[in-house]
């Protein structure tokens, strides 16, 4: 069978990687990859990007499934373009993707279906949204509302963080974001203490298979200090979501969300990420949810599935979802640690174009995912933000640590930013 994976990112590495290893995988074709992914001999990549242009090739080369890894193809309806012309897809259509690309959309959905979630306003006018923040107590959540690649979240410290907030995503439209009808909103909403969580399942209608739980580094230095990021590093499993965490969340926010969306006439099929907030008493709340995997989350999730990746997605995307209730994945008792090494100038304009060397070192139970690279030339350079994902097992937590990062210090480009502490919190435990 011939596959298609959607995207660029280290996550689409991940996923086109884990999907190599299905008996049943002919080929599979990654759209429009990097250069890392390029570099592998049973992936090949291809420089599309348009939705139609992606489901015509796909009709043409007879493609079984393809999977969508970002957020983006999602939002603009590849899967209604797919499905309308009889492809196999695995992702979820344009309205449910509105769980992610409209955070206004995910709130209200929340509080209609009662899923657990921080107190909220949306505004679309910048003087009401001020008026509302200064009736309040810092710190505070201000969120643009479209899709904003993991960086559209300011959790404001004091008052006039947050009104500087407002007039960047709401007066001025300074994100970049796109919006869904074009008008510009912010979701303001209370902060929420506790350690953070990511909870993905496959779905498809009302029946979900758990992934292996995760937690993320959002903040771009040690310490969970400066600015949000998409993400710096990622470990799985997350020891704070206990079993009785679990089930409590599969029975609280997934399953509720699943049967919402069919009752609501919007049926879910894809992938689907909640970020909860755990509280020290054992609270659940959704601070967000994606309609993908998250990246870097995907990365050490994938390293630990020992189960066919491929098998479990087609399972997911059967008329009926009798065959996703069988199945039951199988995962590497390890831990695994990713580390993302970011260029210079991220989360904010960054640099390209830097030479990376080091690339070609190999370690036993370590992958390197690319994201952001480029080819010029004989050189593998810098094309973005997240440029690697440094991958590693062990046995501990504090082992996948030390594998990782003795892998990153072999790698090596100029500006590049490395979180020194990913995994600080399960350690600590």
């Amino acid at each position: 069978m011939k596959i298609l994976v959607i995207g660029s990112g280290g996550r689409e590495h991940a996923l086109a990687w884990k999907l190599t290893a299905s008996p049943q995988v002919q080929m599979v074709y990654v759209a429009p990859g990097n250069a890392g992914i390029a570099m592998n001999k049973d992936l090949q990549v291809l420089p599309i990007t348009d939705v139609v242009a992606l489901r015509e090739w796909a009709q043409a080369n007879d493609v079984g499934l393809t999977v969508v890894g970002p957020e983006a193809p999602l939002a603009a309806g590849i899967v209604d373009e797919f499905r309308a012309h009889g492809l196999r897809i695995f992702g979820p259509t344009r309205a449910a993707a509105q769980l992610e690309s409209s955070k206004a959309f995910s709130k209200a959905f929340m509080h209609r279906h009662q899923i657990p979630t921080a107190a909220y306003q949306v505004f679309e006018d910048a003087t009401l949204a001020h008026a509302y923040v200064q009736a309040q107590v810092a710190p505070i959540v201000v969120k643009a509302d479209g899709l904003a690649a993991g960086k559209g979240v300011v959790v404001a410290t004091t008052l006039q963080e947050a009104h500087e907030a407002i007039d960047h995503m709401l007066a001025h439209d300074q994100t970049g974001i796109q919006h869904s009808d074009g008008k510009p909103r912010v979701v303001i909403e209370e902060f929420l203490e506790g350690e953070e969580a990511s909870f993905m399942v496959v779905a498809h209608g009302q029946v979900a298979v758990a992934l292996a739980t995760s937690q993320d580094h959002k903040r771009l230095l040690d310490g969970d200090q400066g600015p949000n990021t998409g993400g710096m590093g990622a470990y799985s499993p997350a020891p704070v979501v206990t079993p009785e965490i679990h089930a409590r969340v599969m029975r609280e926010v997934i399953q509720p969300t699943l049967k919402g969306m069919e009752s609501d006439g919007i049926p879910y099929t894809g992938f689907l990420y909640a970020g909860l907030m755990i509280g020290s008493h054992g609270q659940i709340k959704v601070l967000e949810f994606n309609c993908r995997m998250g990246d870097p989350e995907t990365q050490p999730i994938l390293l630990r599935l020992k189960s066919d990746l491929l098998a479990l997605l087609l399972a997911a995307t059967e008329p009926k979802p009798i065959q996703l209730a069988k199945i039951e994945l199988d995962w590497d008792r390890r831990v695994a640690l990713g580390v993302v090494m970011a260029a210079s100038g991220y989360p904010g304009a960054v640099r390209k174009g830097d030479v990376i060397h080091g690339l070609n070192t190999d370690k036993p139970d370590a992958r390197v995912f690319h994201a952001a690279t480029a080819k010029e030339g004989t050189e593998t350079v810098t094309a973005g933000g997240r440029v690697l994902c440094v991958t590693a097992l062990g046995d501990t937590v504090r082992q996948a640590q030390a594998n990782a990062y003795e892998l990153v210090d072999t790698i090596h480009f100029d500006g590049a930013q490395v979180r020194r502490d990913i995994g600080y919190r399960a350690v600590k435990r």
